[in-house]
């Protein structure tokens, strides 16, 4: 059996921006153009320190000239640092709002193309807290934190460059005093940060999961009385979600301790660099411009160390939401071989040969089953719960793929077909049909087709659906969110419309009238009536009525064709 891919709930953060280089190459002329006025916007702002010393030693020496110049050289850069910041601002945050905007939109791309068993392999909440919490959080960072990230680091390492060159001796005081403790003080944020972030995004991932299955199950639990327990366990993730956030909060204070070194790094620039100055080494203006560099040195540093926190959380936000992508990039069909559909006809048989199929646990549902429906065959399927039937249904319509054996259509392996080509043959109309919120014709309109309103209305008349439309309000008629208004039963035939509209060859219904009132399981049941002779139509169902409407009745038992046999017309 084929193990369906699994998310990792704390995937591999390391080398996180090398796998993320495919995303961002696309974007790489509007990034690599951000991050150079970036550059310069840094070099403007470090240049200031030299100026004042330069300034501070022109005063010194009563060079009334040296002084004008070098207060018009910070006048001027001082505007020119002001027109770099702000361009660097808008186009470092616009090239890396497209970067997420494009990851966002692959993600949904990715969820929406990937196999069923994929989908049912994972808590819906988990799936939805990675395309759109993890999505948000890096927007998030991109809109007020990434800018600050590359204008420190960019400070930083030219502040370096300037300390060196006006004196290393001090340069090297600061180095020694400042950057190994703060070094270590970084290092205890980094031993633990990846496990409390991650854990954190863990924790909010399965409440999110939780709350979502929450609302899912919600009648369930007023209903039977269950909802004290389920609270109980959310009560319980919770706790666990706080008792994360707070550890992720305790690993991020530890960089605090960077301001108290700043302080003890100051103090010995000043006593060194005074010492010097006294004996003549270096300029009153080289000492200046030491403070004024070192305060730039130390916000760099203290910016940064800030920022490891957003950083980390962007940073595990970016390997869970790759782990998304690479798990549905692997998972995603095959791209069918050029021409496989060229020669398909509009109609054809439908046929299983030896299909196996089992779920994650083991479960084998399906052992060799062999069926042929040709086409414009008519056929019920029936069986015991748990025997099989909806999981031949998703089968027979390409939404899994066998573990072994093949499903065809008119010869044409079903994985070999594109998501269109294979909508265009084999459609599905489930138990439950989904619903979006908004009108009649807009729930109308989720078919590959694109019918506009005059196809939708022909559909109504041939399924002979008139009346019923006509009470539900007609086609502007809201249906509420995810279609609350309308009964079960109204929502299977909203879902049989769409699947007339669609003109597949094969129309799969699973369960369609079951727990519906016997009225509209007759309109339904009328309706399958007035659809095209020369269309496949099979029919998973409970009621005798329905299959009695059947011309034959293949029977499932524990995952096996139990047999076949003639029915009425």
């Amino acid at each position: 059996m084929a193990e369906p891919v699994l998310l990792d709930d704390r995937p591999d953060e390391r080398h996180v921006l090398r796998r993320a280089a495919p995303h961002l190459r696309p974007h790489r002329r509007a990034l690599i153009t951000a991050v150079v006025v970036g550059l310069a916007d840094s070099a403007a702002l470090v240049a200031v320190a030299p100026l004042v010393g330069r300034a501070t030693d022109a005063l010194d020496h009563h060079d009334r000239t040296g002084l004008l110049v070098a207060a018009g050289a910070l006048v001027a850069l001082a505007v020119v640092q002001l027109g770099l910041a702000r361009s660097g601002e808008l186009l470092l945050a616009k090239a890396g709002e497209n970067v997420v905007r494009s990851l966002r939109e692959r993600s949904v791309a990715n969820l929406a193309s990937a196999p069923l068993r994929f989908l049912e392999s994972h808590r819906t909440g988990e799936l939805l807290r990675r395309t759109t919490g993890e999505v948000a959080a890096l927007a998030a960072f991109v809109r007020m934190h990434l800018r600050n990230l590359v204008s420190a680091t960019a400070t930083l390492v030219f502040t370096l460059c300037v300390l060196f060159f006006y004196s290393w001796q001090l340069a090297l005081v600061q180095l020694v005093v400042f950057v190994p403790p703060a070094l270590l003080a970084m290092r205890w944020f980094q031993r633990d940060a990846s496990a409390a972030f991650g854990g954190k995004a863990t924790a909010e991932a399965t409440v999110a999961a939780t709350f979502t299955e929450t609302l899912a199950v919600r009648e369930a639990l007023q209903t039977a009385g269950g909802l004290p327990g389920w609270m109980r366990r959310f009560g319980r993730e919770n706790a666990v979600a706080v008792t994360a956030a707070r550890r992720a909060v305790r690993v991020e204070n530890r960089i605090d301790l960077v301001s108290l070194i700043e302080g003890v790094a100051l103090v010995a620039l000043l006593l060194f660099g005074g010492w010097q100055a006294s004996r003549g080494d270096i300029s009153i203006g080289t000492v200046v411009t030491f403070v004024l560099a070192s305060r730039n040195l130390f916000d760099s540093f203290s910016d940064l160390s800030q920022l490891v926190g957003h950083v980390q959380t962007a940073r595990t936000g970016l390997a869970r939401l790759l782990d998304l992508l690479a798990a549905t990039e692997r998972v995603k069909p095959a791209a069918p071989a050029a021409g496989s559909a060229a020669d398909l006809p509009v109609r054809g048989e439908l046929r299983c040969e030896g299909v196996e199929y089992g779920y994650q646990d083991g479960t084998r549902v399906l052992s060799d089953v062999s069926l042929a429906f040709p086409a414009g065959d008519r056929v019920g399927v029936v069986g015991e719960t748990g025997s099989g039937k909806t999981t031949l249904s998703k089968l027979l319509c390409g939404l899994y793929a066998p573990d072994r054996g093949t499903v065809t259509f008119a010869g044409a392996d079903l994985r070999e077909l594109s998501e269109a080509e294979l909508r265009r043959r084999v459609v599905l109309v489930p138990q439950e049909v989904r619903m979006v919120t908004g009108t009649v014709a807009r729930n109308l309109e989720l078919v590959h087709s694109a019918p506009d309103r005059a196809a939708m209305e022909r559909a109504v008349r041939e399924l002979g659906l008139e009346d019923w439309l006509r009470d539900l309000g007609g086609l502007d008629a809201e249906v509420g969110v995810r279609g609350e208004r309308l009964s079960a039963g109204e929502r299977q035939i909203v879902g049989l419309l769409r699947a007339a509209l669609a003109d597949p060859a094969v129309l799969v219904l699973d369960e369609a009238t079951a727990d519906i009132d016997p009225v509209t399981a007759a309109r339904l049941e009328h309706a399958l009536d007035g659809m095209s002779e020369d269309r496949t139509l099979i029919v998973i169902a409970h009621r005798p009525a329905t299959i009695a409407r059947l011309p034959r009745v293949i029977r499932l038992e524990q995952g096996r064709v139990a047999g076949r046999m003639a029915c009425g017309s």
